[in-house]
């Protein structure tokens, strides 16, 4: 044990207690059921990858889902704001209960549980995973066939713990066009390879503004190279999504169930198409 590099998968031990051998999963809330759980994730912030998750699940609803969000960006929650919901259904002895949005789509964040919402979650890394965890365990997610994990930036504790703790169908992993792209893509397909989850695909976002006088594509973050990157890695780029200002106006006023999610619809079949 002591020359462990913690690589699993390269471990030639029969004795070693890898995640195989000793599961992490959480148990959910006794009265929960969750068929699916997707995480979206990404390997930085600032990509957009909230607003993704919000526009799959407006598209899984309309394919006549039951969809949930699992808000899990601790310190930096927007799904409340984006569905125009501000407070969970209520609680009792068996669990608490999510929020509901206009179109029946289940909503748990942590600015549903603070008396204001601009109020800074200042809590050190364990005491947030130990958050998103109990958001697996206590929270009641009544009948939910696609429940999408809202996931924070980068590869740090609650990434690990949601990995570790809930039953992760597929990753879908948004980034954007810029330089940096293929260091950032290849640490979270790697995470995800570590864990054992396969990787849906690819979304770009940002990917372009269309000029709204003679509809021009602008690159404003430059040429994209996600193609030959993705190729590379062997996935899918399920979506190239353009800057929007209507999306970003709906996201802001709680409306993003009003929003036209065509662009994303590759992605919804290579999530319902998954094992």
């Amino acid at each position: 044990m002591s020359s462990c590099n913690g690589n699993c998968s390269s471990c030639s031990s029969s004795t070693c207690g890898d995640r195989k051998a000793e599961s992490l999963l959480a148990q959910p809330n006794p009265k929960s059921n969750v068929k699916k759980v997707i995480a979206v994730v990404s390997g930085k912030g600032g990509v957009g990858k909230s607003t993704v998750s919000a526009m799959l699940a407006v598209a899984m609803a309309r394919e006549g889902k039951r969809v949930g969000i699992l808000d899990a960006d601790i310190t930096g929650p927007s799904a409340p704001t984006a569905f125009g919901v501000t407070e969970c259904q209520g609680a009792n002895e068996e669990g608490l209960y999510p929020a509901i949005s206009r179109t029946g789509i289940q909503v748990m964040s942590i600015n549903l549980l603070l008396d204001n919402p601009a109020d800074p979650v200042v809590w050190r890394g364990p005491v947030i995973a130990g958050a998103v965890k109990q958001f697996w365990t206590d929270v009641i997610w009544e009948d939910v066939d696609y429940l999408f994990v809202d996931m924070p930036p980068g590869t740090g504790d609650v990434p690990l713990t949601v990995f570790q703790s809930l039953p992760v169908d597929g990753v879908v992993i948004v980034t954007s066009p810029q330089d940096l792209v293929s260091m950032i893509v290849s640490k979270a397909v790697r995470m995800a390879n570590m864990m054992h989850i396969p990787v849906l695909g690819l979304v770009e976002n940002y990917s372009y503004l269309k000029c709204p006088d003679c509809g021009k594509e602008i690159k404003v973050f430059g040429e994209s190279h996600l193609e030959e990157i993705a190729s590379a890695m062997h996935l899918p780029v399920l979506a190239k999504l353009p800057i929007d200002p209507a999306v970003a106006e709906a996201f802001d006023n709680g409306l993003m169930e009003t929003v036209d999610t065509q662009a994303v619809n590759k992605v919804i079949e290579a999530i319902k198409n998954a094992e």
